[in-house]
């Protein structure tokens, strides 16, 4: 996100996917799971589409188990491998956070799992480092009311509430850039998002 302009950069931005695992998922009501999941997905398409280095981890691995693999499939090529996250807030561990200063962006999109938590504590962590801190809002969550807890947390923080659709749009920019990637992610809308 640039001071001029107030619009995500897709130059400057990275995708930051944070323990999206069944072991999460299993305790949010039955009928955000897969809603959740796919607009993940499709983010992470777009982003791979647009040359947005995505980062992606799960935690504590052997306990809690793997990445989603449909989110795992999404991953760019030449990502760097899930990282087996073993702190709430992902800047505290020392390979993740090499692999966000490796990036060279200075903005950071966040998606996943639990808002009130690893989001919540992701987010302030990189945003006491210095870098743009975006978290969407509608590629989040924790069981309720928990989401909104960790939403109404960040406030104030300087990390900005963003939605899949705003985040998406400002990554695209301008109509041929829109239209030429809606054709190759060859994909419907997430649920519940109209483009």
């Amino acid at each position: 996100m640039s001071a001029e302009s107030a619009l995500f950069e897709r130059e400057r931005s990275c995708l930051v996917v944070i323990d999206v695992q069944q072991y999460f998922l299993d305790k949010l009501p039955l009928h955000w799971r897969e809603a959740l999941v796919e607009r993940i997905a499709w983010l992470m398409r777009a982003a791979r589409l647009l040359d947005i280095p995505v980062i992606a981890t799960a935690e504590d691995v052997e306990r809690d188990g793997p990445l989603m693999p449909e989110l795992e499939r999404c991953l760019p090529a030449g990502a760097p491998p899930v990282f087996n996250k073993m702190v709430f807030g992902l800047w505290g561990q020392e390979d993740i956070r090499a692999a966000v200063e490796a990036t060279g962006r200075d903005c950071f999109v966040l998606a996943g799992l639990e808002t009130d938590v690893c989001v919540a504590q992701s987010a302030l962590g990189l945003r006491a480092a210095g870098y743009q801190v975006a978290v969407v809002a509608d590629a989040c969550a924790s069981p309720p009311p928990n989401h909104e807890h960790g939403l109404r947390r960040l406030e104030g923080t300087g990390v900005i509430r963003t939605s899949v659709k705003t985040v998406f749009y400002e990554w695209v920019r301008d109509l041929e850039t829109t239209h030429r990637v809606r054709a190759q992610l060859n994909v419907p809308s997430p649920s519940g998002l109209t483009f």
